[in-house]
């Protein structure tokens, strides 16, 4: 049912200093709906949303659906007693809405994702592989280093299990894997090893948004960005385990992060989920303490 992540939605007090945030990160920022919106370079797509309020807040998350399953999803919303509601403040009245088990507003969008910026391929020398014959990598590593599209988003959450419940059975994702009493990943089929996913937490909040780019050379390029302009150091670069993808994590100015990615593993209907005990981490720093910690306010 679910076919992708669409954008995420947060409440902050000053969309000014917001705006700044998320250039510095690589995205396009523009008004739209008396809400700032964000897009990736050369995709047709909100990936971010931002509504004025006192104090930061997870406001919605939006999926779009696979094509000929919007009766098949309302069939299921009825079956499981979810009920239809009128948007939150601040949202477009497209698509159906619905609030999930953590009383988050939901947006299903019946409409095909926007193609990601085209990316032009990456050639190795690793391993026993020589692609790259003649060519000096450090000309050219700086030509596509910006956001392509948002990837996936996790969500503090007090109810790993019935927010997954809910998500698997009522809206067709399906768990990619877990770290064993800390973080359920989800997918929606072929494609990415994940799309959003739970950390176990004391109440609901949002924790981090992940933005894929071309390469690991962009990662830290747009680290390096990052630090020219004074924004905090953040974490990275690294391996994650679960998803194996290259990472550097920022923290935004209302205590939850952002991310680029590269290299995360790619999944197929034959795959099976496992329970890990695992750091989040294959290799790098280890993360700093306030990572894990969720800032939202409770609810």
């Amino acid at each position: 049912m679910i076919s992708g992540l669409h954008h995420y939605a947060l409440e902050v007090p000053d969309l000014a200093v917001a705006e700044g945030f998320l250039q510095d990160f690589g995205l396009e920022t523009g008004e739209k709906d008396g809400s700032l919106v964000a897009l990736c370079p050369g995709r047709n797509q909100e990936q971010v949303r931002l509504v004025q309020a006192p104090h930061k807040r997870l406001h919605h998350v939006s999926f779009t659906l696979s094509p000929g399953t919007l009766d098949s999803v309302r069939e299921a919303l009825d079956r499981a007693a979810t009920p239809v509601i009128e948007p939150p403040a601040g949202a477009t009245e497209d698509g159906v809405w619905i609030r999930d088990p953590d009383g988050t507003p939901v947006q299903l969008l019946d409409e095909a994702p926007a193609p990601p910026r085209p990316a032009e391929e990456v050639l190795f020398n690793v391993g026993g592989s020589r692609q790259r014959i003649g060519v000096a990598q450090w000309t050219q590593a700086t030509e596509d280093v910006l956001p392509r599209r948002l990837g996936h988003t996790l969500l503090f959450t007090a109810q790993p299990q019935q927010m997954t419940d809910f998500y698997t059975q009522v809206l067709g994702l399906r768990v990619s894997d877990r770290i064993k009493g800390l973080v359920t990943f989800l997918n929606s089929g072929p494609g990415d090893h994940h799309i959003f996913g739970f950390i176990a937490s004391t109440h609901r909040g949002f924790h981090h948004a992940s933005f894929e780019v071309p390469s690991i050379d962009a990662i830290a390029i747009g680290a390096d960005r990052m630090r020219t302009r004074g924004r905090e150091a953040g974490w990275g670069l690294g391996r994650h385990t679960i998803g194996s993808n290259f990472f550097h994590y920022n923290p935004d100015p209302w205590g939850s992060w952002i991310e680029w990615f590269s290299d995360i593993d790619q999944i197929d209907d034959c795959w099976v989920a496992g329970d890990w005990e695992v750091p989040p981490h294959l290799w790098g720093a280890p993360p700093p303490a306030a990572f894990l910690a969720n800032q939202e306010p409770a609810s």
